[in-house]
Formats: C-alpha cells, sequence, structure tokens
C-alpha cells in the first residue's frame, strides 16, 4: 500500500531539513527523501562552514530574512551541544566604487545595524594579517561570524526525527506527478504520496524542475575551497573576522583558522557551468582551482599563503540575477519550491525552510519574498540566450 503524508520534501540538505524540522514541529506529517544520507559532501552545504552577515550587500531586501535567520540559528543553538554559530564578526571590503560594499553599509544604515565603515589603513591596521590598498574601503559586522553547517543539518535532522519527521535517505527521485491537489512521488525502491510539496533539492533542482515540465534558467557551477597552512597569531578565529572581499580580480570569501585547521578561502565567481551527476569533483584538477585563490592571498593576506591542508570541490546553483527562487508552483500552490541560491543562500536556510513550511501550511509567510517569484522575467526561458552574470561589484 502507499504510503500517504500531508507533506514530501524532496531533497532534505540545508533548505529542505529545515523545513522538515519546523514542519514536525507543527505536528505535519512529513516524510523527507534525499539522494544521500545528508550532511554529506554531495551538497551545496559541505565544507564545514558557513558565513552569516546582516548588512547584506546582495541588497537591502535580504537584510530581513538574514535577522530572521540569525534569531532562528541562536534558537537552534540552544538545543544542542554542537557548534552552530560562532561569533567572530565580518570584515567587507573592496574599491570604494564597489556596490557590494556600499550596499552592505547602506543595509547597516537602513536597518540601524551595527556595521563600522572602516578606510583600508583602518583596516590594515586593526587586522595585521590584512593588506588594503589605500583606495579601497570596507565595514565590518561584530555581531556577524560562522555557521557550522554540516553541524546544522545534523541537528535539525535529529530533532525533526525525535518530532516525528520521517527520512529516507540514499534513493533518488525517479518520478514526480503532479495533481491538482496531491503529488506522488517515486523513489528507486518505493511511491509515495502527499497533499503537499517541497521541492529543495539543490543542483539537482534543474533537472526536477524541468521533469515536471517547470522552465527556469538556474545552472549549477562547480566551486572550490581550500584551507590554507597560515599564521595563527595573526588569523585564528578568536581575533580575525571572516571576510567577503568584492576586489577587482573577483570576488572572494573566507574565514579564520577555527581549532587550527587554516584559513579557508573560496572564490565565488569564475565558476564552471556542470551537470552535477558527471563533474571532476577533484580539487586541483584545474589550475585555477589553487591558482586564484592563491592570488588573492599573495596580494591581501600573504601570511596566509602557505600549504593547502585541505582543498574541496563545491557546487553553486546561479540564478541570471543571482536571487533566489522561493516560492510555490505558477500553476499549483500546493507545491514549494527552493532553488537557486547562487552561493550566498546557506546563511539563510532556516528562514527559507520556515518560510517553505509556511507556504505548504498556511498559504503565506511571515518574510517577504516577492523578490523571489519564480516567475520574474530574468528566469523564463525565453531569456536562456542571456548570460548568466555575476551581480557582485557591477
Amino acid at each position: 500500500m502507499t504510503k500517504h503524508y500531508e507533506v514530501i520534501v524532496v531533497g532534505a540538505g540545508s533548505m529542505g531539513m529545515a523545513a522538515g524540522y519546523y514542519l514536525a514541529e507543527k505536528d505535519v506529517k512529513t516524510l523527507m527523501i534525499d539522494a544521500f544520507d545528508p550532511p554529506h559532501s554531495k551538497g551545496s552545504h559541505s565544507g564545514d562552514t558557513r558565513l552569516i552577515r546582516h548588512a547584506c550587500g546582495e541588497g537591502l531586501d535580504y537584510v530581513p530574512l538574514a535577522l530572521r535567520a540569525q534569531k532562528l540559528w541562536n534558537a537552534l543553538q540552544q538545543q544542542t551541544s554542537e557548534r552552530i554559530f560562532l561569533n567572530t564578526g565580518v570584515v567587507t571590503f573592496g574599491p570604494k566604487d564597489s556596490l557590494f560594499v556600499q550596499t552592505a553599509i547602506n543595509g547597516g544604515r537602513e536597518y540601524s545595524l551595527n556595521v563600522e565603515t572602516l578606510a583600508a589603513d583602518e583596516i590594515n591596521a586593526r587586522w595585521p594579517g590584512i593588506t588594503l590598498p589605500s583606495d579601497q574601503i570596507g565595514c565590518y559586522e561584530p555581531e556577524a561570524g560562522i555557521l557550522f553547517s554540516e553541524n546544522c543539518i545534523r541537528t535539525y535532522k535529529r530533532l525533526a526525527i525525535q518530532k516525528g519527521a520521517e527520512l529516507k535517505t540514499n534513493d533518488p527521485i525517479m518520478n514526480i506527478d503532479i495533481f491538482d491537489d496531491s503529488a506522488k512521488v517515486s523513489t528507486n525502491s518505493e511511491t509515495f504520496t502527499a497533499d503537499k510539496l517541497i521541492i529543495s533539492s539543490g543542483a539537482w533542482n534543474k533537472k526536477i524542475l524541468d521533469d515536471i515540465d517547470l522552465k527556469v534558467q538556474i545552472q549549477p557551477s562547480r566551486q572550490t575551497i581550500a584551507w590554507f597552512d597560515s599564521d595563527d597569531i595573526l588569523y585564528k578565529s578568536d581575533g580575525f573576522p571572516g571576510f567577503f572581499a568584492d576586489v577587482p580580480t573577483g570576488v572572494y570569501y573566507g574565514f579564520p583558522s577555527i581549532d587550527g585547521t587554516g584559513l579557508k578561502i573560496g572564490r565565488y565567481d569564475n565558476g564552471d557551468a556542470i551537470d552535477p551527476s558527471y563533474y571532476n569533483n577533484e580539487f586541483g584538477a584545474y589550475p585555477k582551482d589553487k591558482k586564484d585563490i592563491s592570488e588573492f592571498l599573495t596580494k591581501y593576506m600573504k601570511q596566509a599563503n602557505g600549504d593547502i591542508n585541505v582543498g574541496k570541490t563545491c557546487m553553486f546553483t546561479n540564478t541570471p540575477d543571482e536571487n533566489f527562487i522561493i516560492d510555490t508552483h505558477p500553476h499549483h500552490n500546493h507545491i514549494a519550491i527552493a532553488a537557486g541560491f547562487s552561493g550566498h543562500g546557506y546563511k539563510f536556510s532556516s528562514a527559507v525552510g520556515e518560510a517553505l513550511c509556511d507556504l505548504v501550511t498556511d498559504g503565506e509567510t511571515k518574510e517577504d519574498l516577492s523578490l523571489f517569484k519564480i516567475t520574474r522575467p530574468s528566469l523564463q526561458p525565453e531569456n536562456k540566450d542571456k548570460s548568466f552574470t555575476k551581480a557582485r561589484g557591477k
């Protein structure tokens, strides 16, 4: 007999596991399905840590969502002994005309956040591990910091199951049928039905949405991160912040050395379009894997440019305008979709999970999600000839 649920969550990673938790908290009969066993190295959540910033350079509309996410992360921390959030502060820097930096500064002012604007020499003096040229500027958020992404998923997973949610792992989705008031989901081994459906499958969203005849422009890309052997006197987490850099050579983000692991850095832009099921996930397979981030460190953080302790690949799933998709299906409002988080979505995943839960249970959310409509023009197939461009710093 086919098992029936009130809600099925397809993809139990960053957003999906959070949604499963908030659904279970509402006593909604929920099944979460994942092709792997979260947390895992195949997801956009892999790599241990993610930054959370509140004065979002991505746009002022993101600030309320970031503040809600931080509140939910703090609440999650109260329910576990695992590290969820580490308050290191985050410094953002780049040329004085960087739109990203200016937006972050403006966001701090608009929402009365604790954000300090700093000249290059002030940044260099406060953190001797950074060397900025005089024509750059930055801002510092002392209340921002680092999320332990895999711990977050593990904690949501444990709590969701404790509250009654079911989780089916290592069982890929083979087919989804959508009806007027329900959905049927077939995995490699079983078939399930539900009144409502949440689709949150990360880099695999493109294939799933294509299969249910919902054509939108999203594109997975291969990105790399690495931990460099660095001077812990300069770069350890009790004195050095997380950072985001929008500089002329590219867009970079990084983390202080935590527990002696070395400074972690990745490049946000310059990724390669991929099929998530078939791509080279070996760090160092391409010269730029190390070259791009090493050159950045040589210029801006030279005492961190030691040997690479660990290098990894990860995946972003990009939209053309870099804004997310958090919406219901245009023709089926019992189907909610979370996709296209474009490399800057993890910090919001607690709030996105809550919003997905609200969409399928209440039909509306506490947060304004109008920026994330799936019907916006930039996502539509007729615009597919327009290239995916990184908006940051432009």
